[in-house]
């Protein structure tokens, strides 16, 4: 009996060790795949708060909250159960769908750069107190399909970092980047849109401290809006690279890929400073990359919606046409009542 129970025992500590190095295989897991995925949350991050803007204050961190829910949603249940089959039966379509979200990562950061250096601005939505009674709803929507592909790269990217592991266990790690990383990035969406208000509340206070500081928040936040923007930018050129580099390495054309690692060699041995050298060659270098790369793809796209009439100057030319026909009532109006008042005041001479 005391032999059944010690064995007993030893069977349930050594399950207990097995979750254990299962949880700390997950936690470790779950590091690594959520840092490679940090381009695409520093650009979700930088995204969202663009749609709360007029959006009344009581309603802010409501709507980001059921954004956030509906990006969890969009994670779990069907990004998630996708990929796990994907990577289990299709593993070989993993790298292509990878490229196709690096693809869309370069694009979107060259598509940024260019429109800054050409002088063109997407045009501001238009605030959400005017939009009318269901604003919110289409706030909420509009923010979960932007979420969709950003929330897709994220999972992509992570997966990638852990396909080796155990079904269940790159399951287990793709569930908890999924909430870590919407968790991240809603906090802080919510901390930044009412970053202003508490800044307001403090210029409130009696304290001439507070009032400096809530003077200083309500100041920086234009600022460190367009840092994050910058940053995100960045990240996705370096990332959207990286992926791209590693893709075209894995179907054989090595000659960048080695190229890049024959730099870094060079300097990855120097004391205390070369492991951040290599790594600093390797993401300029991708960031480079993705640049070129996607700056090529936005000349395709501009090319297509061009041919389509959908480039920017079918645009412009459907603007002014549409100004001046709006313009041309008010001539033809101005016109007639000229005419009118020339004929009213010659006839009396005619009489």
């Amino acid at each position: 009996m005391a032999g059944g129970l010690v064995a007993l025992l030893d069977d349930v500590a050594a399950l207990a060790r097995m979750a254990a190095a299962s949880l700390d295989d997950v936690a470790a897991g779950a590091m690594k795949a959520g840092a490679k995925a940090a381009g695409v949350v520093i650009d979700d991050t930088a995204v969202t708060p663009q749609y709360l803007e007029g959006v009344t204050p009581n309603r802010e961190l409501p709507i980001v909250k059921k954004i956030a829910i509906g990006s969890i949603r969009n994670k779990l249940l069907f990004i998630l159960p996708v990929i796990l089959i994907l990577s289990e039966f299709l593993p070989w379509v993993l790298t292509p769908v990878l490229m196709l979200g690096g693809t869309y990562l370069c694009f979107e950061g060259a598509e940024k750069v260019y429109e800054k250096f050409r002088g063109n601005h997407a045009e501001k939505a238009e605030p959400a107190v005017a939009q009318g009674a269901n604003a919110e709803d289409s706030i909420v929507k509009s923010a979960v399909t932007t979420d969709f592909v950003l929330s897709a790269e994220i999972m992509v990217i992570s997966l990638d970092q852990v396909v080796d592991s155990g079904f269940w266990v790159r399951t287990a790690i793709l569930i908890l980047v999924a909430l870590v990383i919407t968790v991240l990035v809603y906090g802080v969406v919510g901390l930044l849109v009412k970053m202003d208000d508490i800044g307001l509340a403090m210029t409130k206070k009696e304290s001439d401290t507070s009032k400096k500081v809530g003077a200083g928040l309500v100041k920086a936040m234009p600022v460190v809006m367009d840092a994050i923007s910058i940053i995100g930018t960045f990240a996705m050129l370096w990332v959207g690279g990286h992926i791209v580099l590693n893709g075209v390495h894995e179907f054989g054309f090595d000659p960048i890929y080695n190229f890049i690692h024959m730099l870094a060699g060079h300097v990855e041995d120097i004391a205390v400073v070369g492991g951040l050298l290599a790594w600093l060659i390797d993401t300029f270098i991708s960031l480079i990359i993705g640049l070129i790369w996607g700056l090529i793809v936005v000349a395709i796209v501009h090319l297509v919606m061009k041919l389509m009439g959908k480039g920017h100057d079918s645009k412009s030319a459907d603007h002014a046409t549409v100004s001046a026909s709006s313009e041309s009532p008010a001539n033809d109006t101005a016109t007639t009542a000229g005419d009118t008042s020339q004929t009213g005041q010659e006839s009396p001479s005619d009489e």
